[in-house]
């Protein structure tokens, strides 16, 4: 699956639409120079009543505590930007598309004490499919355990979904890539399990769903806690603990949720096989696609038609 940014038409940049040539930042704005953003990504979906976007407000509200945390607050509020986000799926056309939100700060500091610096909101969207293939959603991927790890606790402030955390994600797909994986599973600084790089993880033993506390090294995933819900409603098991790294290679199913990978099976962690899909994750993925496809009824309002 490529991983190219595809285009649409407009994008919209506080409070205006415009064309997707124009969005541009200074070199020297304080979110080049120092990754000073906060962003999100949000799924529409195409179902049979038009576009939907998947937990569209709860997707705002994390944005804005982002940027809180980062002291770069916006002028708008979350029900705004959720009409300007349901407006830019219409003007530009478009069934099925990944939605990015962008609060940065724009050009004027030259330090860190970015006050001269404006804040900027944008909001993009552009067609995307499975992020990690459409093959991987139905027969898993071969996963490894990267020799990056997390930050600790009180480093980064890992509830805020900010750009400069990503970096060390970056250096996790990278090396999983460039070693034949397609992903990669952290570990805390502990050496506990984290989540991938950019997902949340699951697993599965004995009937029990587990997945690691948010212990300050990975993001609470909007996915994720769906997933949690999925589970309940089916009276799955559920437990939240801290996963050593040896229980990646003995569980009976493992899988990734976030809102690129959607629910994406783990056939193997560092060549160790897992085996096919297991009957809980395929369960909680049909689930999940159903519900935001609009071919189930959707009991909790995660859908907001356009």
């Amino acid at each position: 699956m490529s991983s190219r940014i595809g285009q649409a038409e407009w994008i919209w940049k506080d409070g205006e639409m415009i064309p997707w040539a124009d969005a541009t930042v200074h070199l020297l704005s304080t979110a080049v120079q120092f990754g000073s953003s906060v962003f999100e990504g949000i799924r529409c979906y195409a179902t049979p009543d038009g576009p939907a976007i998947f937990r569209l407000r709860e997707h705002l509200r994390r944005l804005f505590d982002s940027a809180t945390v980062y002291r770069m607050r916006p002028d708008h509020t979350i029900e705004s930007l959720a009409e300007s986000c349901i407006e830019l799926v219409r003007i530009n056309k478009l069934d099925a598309c990944y939605l990015r939100p962008m609060i940065l700060r724009g050009y004027g500091a030259a330090g860190l004490h970015a006050v001269d610096s404006p804040i900027e909101t944008y909001l993009a969207a552009w067609p995307w499919g499975a992020y990690l293939g459409s093959e991987a959603l139905e027969k898993g991927v071969d996963v490894c355990t990267s020799s990056w790890t997390r930050a600790a606790p009180n480093t980064f402030p890992v509830a805020a979904k900010a750009a400069g955390h990503y970096n060390a994600a970056q250096l996790m797909k990278a090396q999983a890539v460039a070693d034949g994986y397609s992903e990669a599973i952290a570990l805390g600084p502990g050496g506990l399990v984290s989540e991938g790089s950019g997902q949340n993880l699951f697993l599965v033993r004995d009937g029990v769903l587990i997945t690691p506390f948010l212990d300050g090294t990975s993001l609470g995933g909007i996915t994720r806690d769906a997933v949690l819900q999925l589970a309940r409603d089916r009276g799955i098991p559920i437990r939240e603990q801290h996963v050593p790294r040896e229980s990646l290679y003995i569980v009976d199913e493992l899988f990734f949720t976030g809102t690129a990978s959607e629910v994406t099976p783990i056939r193997s962690v560092d060549r160790i096989a897992i085996g096919e899909v297991g009957p809980i994750t395929r369960a909680l993925q049909e689930d999940f696609l159903a519900v935001v496809t609009g071919r189930s009824e959707d009991r909790h309002g995660w859908l907001t038609r356009v």
